[in-house]
């Protein structure tokens, strides 16, 4: 999913989107829609959360973070 995709969700939900990297923006939603807030935290990409629309998005960024 492209940052202004991101963005727009993050906005649905009432957060502020400027200054925030990817992650966090993504975390902030997860918190916001009564979740954990996992993104980017699946170091071994391993992940229980099959529905997560952040899945595919949430194990190349925990590559990156982690590697």
């Amino acid at each position: 999913m492209n940052m202004q995709e991101i963005r727009s969700i993050a906005k649905d939900f009432g957060i502020k989107t400027s200054g925030i990297n990817k992650v966090k923006l993504i975390q902030a939603i997860q918190v916001s829609e009564g979740n954990f807030s996992c993104f980017a935290s699946a170091i071994n990409g391993e992940c229980d959360q099959d529905g997560c629309i952040w899945r595919n998005d949430c194990f190349a960024s925990a590559k990156k973070l982690h590697s």
